[in-house]
């Protein structure tokens, strides 16, 4: 029977995050004590300015990006509503675990779509991959990265990358393959090289595209503060693991408005404006 013979996948996985543990743990350590470095400076940064201050520069870059004072107002009372909640720091730390996971998966994400979408054959190969990365619980990469980095903010923003990063390689691939036959030829009639055929046929009509992509890596990103917060990040998930160990149903509630406020303003800041949309439909 298939049951008798037990395939010791487990354990071979343990075994070699043990392997990497005992040969590696200083490469490990100084990994991530850079990254650490790196998300505290991103964290320093977002509170060395004064709280009100720094919600009028949102409201302000707000309103040159979308040109919408509902949306502008709506972002300023909710910073407002989460500072006087008590919760600035927290939501603070969140951001910048946020904006710096986002960036690692556009950086990673946005050139492996491109690459797959002129690769065919690459992209049979990694759609699996990227399936098993979206699909498996997250809790499940904390056990290795826990195991490998210690408690911290790293671990939590490893797993991170590795969950949304799926969502930027497909959407730019999606947008890259869908770029219409006809203007890739007319490029090639007027002589472009590939360089140009890239930067100024596709990659301009696949940016609604490129930019849903990272509208979904910020979403996914944020889903992930509470997990986080199990492995010791700092952030908005604390309050909510502390309310959830005591039943602390006011905490619980106000963390979780302070997240719910955060995400709908970052999804709806970083939406492309309505006007560039009809511009590239047009």
């Amino acid at each position: 029977m298939p049951t008798f013979d037990k395939i010791p996948l487990g354990q071979n996985i343990a075994d070699f995050v043990e392997w990497l543990t005992q040969h590696g743990a200083a490469y490990f350590d100084a990994f991530a004590a850079a990254l650490e470095m790196m998300i505290h400076g991103v964290t320093n940064g977002l509170t060395f300015f004064n709280p009100l201050v720094l919600i009028g520069l949102v409201g302000v870059l707000t309103h040159l990006i979308q040109r919408r004072w509902g949306l502008t107002l709506f972002c300023v009372l909710s910073f407002l509503l989460i500072l006087n909640l008590g919760y600035w720091q927290e939501t603070m730390e969140t951001l910048a675990q946020v904006l710096f996971a986002t960036l690692v998966c556009v950086i990673i994400g946005v050139p492996l779509g491109i690459y797959a979408a002129h690769k065919p054959h690459f992209y049979t190969v990694m759609q699996p991959v990227l399936d098993l990365m979206q699909t498996v619980p997250t809790f499940v990469y904390l056990i290795p990265t826990l195991t490998l980095f210690g408690l911290g903010v790293v671990p939590g923003l490893i797993s991170t990358v590795v969950f949304a990063v799926a969502a930027p390689i497909r959407l730019t691939y999606l947008g890259i393959r869908d770029v219409p036959t006809e203007l890739l030829d007319a490029g090639k009639a007027f002589g472009c090289s590939r360089r140009q055929l890239l930067t100024r046929i596709e990659l301009p009509h696949a940016m609604p595209s490129i930019a849903a992509g990272v509208t979904q890596c910020i979403m996914l990103s944020l889903s992930m503060v509470v997990i986080a917060a199990l492995v010791g990040a700092d952030g908005l998930g604390k309050p909510v693991v502390n309310a959830l160990n005591t039943a602390d149903i006011a905490q619980g509630f106000e963390a979780g408005l302070a997240i719910v406020l955060l995400a709908i303003i970052l999804d709806r800041v970083c939406k492309q404006p309505e006007s560039k949309l009809k511009e590239a439909e047009a």
